[in-house]
């Protein structure tokens, strides 16, 4: 169990461990991200984790991060080639695990990496244990929609390729509990994942689990709309979409595959003729106003859920405006309590003798 604590610092900041290593873009820009995050939140410090003379020399470069930066010497790198069981059995040197370790002890309340992410889900499930009640931890992203918040939270979308009905419903408390702390959204709208909406659609899994969660919604205080379909992840009908892992990940990297396509067939078109360059100067300020509204960097983090401990995935290819933004999640969560009041959320749905510890 994770260490009883409040995470701050001697000056009252919340402290968040980041792992330094194993992005694409190297250590310089994750000190950046923690950079971007420093100027803009004075509440938060980090520990970061790698080879410490590389990393005191990045860090000493931006007066900004002068007493908000401790550094954890780890000369290991965990590679996106690694494969999860051996970074588990032979990766105690490695900054990934240095990272997870902080938050294991308590001395940090998030951790945040750029890491291989089997490796690090495998790292935190053994470090950090999962929550009692929860058979299969899932991770949850945000995704665009026409939402009034502008995203929609989607689980499980890698972290298992399995899930019963008890684990679908376990991913609707954990999605409810994100879409109220994360998104603040007051009483979030749940909707089952599946290949139609009627109610005689669908595995067997999804059937009892569609009964389940819709038992649930009273005590936990959400409203269930039933079955939702693919058409549904970017609208506005639901607030948490709740799948297993490889429909999930299947559906995520075919919306990124698609707003790339989309954004690559657009610049083709503005450039087709001198005409169509024109209209572009013309609709710049709405094509940036556009681009901000669905580029992947500001809502860069998938979130672990259902463990003892908040840990935040940064895509391996993020930037510093991405890091800094999963920074800036693992801080609106760590300041929120989150993970204490979804382990509540969890628990309150056990039965009474699952519930107590052993």
């Amino acid at each position: 169990m994770t260490a009883a604590t409040d995470h701050k610092t001697a000056n009252a900041r919340t402290l968040i461990s980041v792992d330094a290593m194993g992005g694409d873009q190297g250590p310089a820009a994750v000190v950046a991200g923690c950079l971007i995050s420093a100027k803009l939140n004075p509440d938060i410090s980090f520990i970061l984790h790698g080879p410490k003379a590389e990393l005191q020399t990045l860090v000493a470069k931006h007066p900004k991060l002068r007493g908000r930066v401790q550094i954890r010497d780890a000369l290991g790198v965990v590679t996106m080639d690694d494969k999860p069981s051996q970074v588990v059995r032979s990766g105690k040197d490695t900054s990934m695990w240095s990272t997870i370790e902080a938050v294991r002890t308590g001395e940090a309340s998030v951790a945040v990496s750029c890491g291989n992410t089997g490796a690090l889900m495998a790292l935190s499930m053994i470090r950090l244990r999962k929550l009692p009640g929860v058979n299969r931890p899932a991770i949850a992203v945000l995704y665009p929609s026409s939402n009034t918040q502008g995203f929609n939270v989607m689980l499980d979308v890698g972290a298992d390729i399995r899930a019963d009905a008890d684990d679908l419903l376990r991913y609707a408390l954990m999605g409810m509990s994100y879409a109220r702390n994360g998104l603040n959204v007051k009483t979030p709208r749940i909707g089952l994942l599946n290949v139609g909406t009627e109610e005689h659609k669908g595995r067997t899994e999804l059937k009892e689990a569609h009964d389940l969660i819709r038992d649930h919604q009273a005590d936990a205080a959400y409203t269930f709309v039933g079955f939702v379909e693919g058409g549904d992840i970017s609208g506005n009908k639901a607030d948490v979409i709740v799948t297993d892992g490889f429909t999930g990940n299947v559906a995520i990297k075919t919306g990124e595959g698609t707003a790339s396509l989309i954004g690559q067939r657009l610049r083709e078109a503005f450039k087709y003729s001198v005409l169509s360059q024109l209209a572009s100067l013309l609709a710049y300020t709405s094509l940036m106003r556009l681009q901000k509204k669905i580029d992947p960097r500001r809502v860069n983090g998938g979130v672990f859920l259902g463990l003892n401990g908040t840990v935040v995935k940064s895509h391996g290819s993020a930037d510093a405006t991405g890091i800094s933004a999963a920074i800036k999640l693992a801080a609106q969560l760590a300041e929120n309590g989150f993970n204490d009041k979804l382990a509540a959320r969890v628990a309150a749905a056990l039965p009474t003798e699952e519930a107590e510890p052993e």
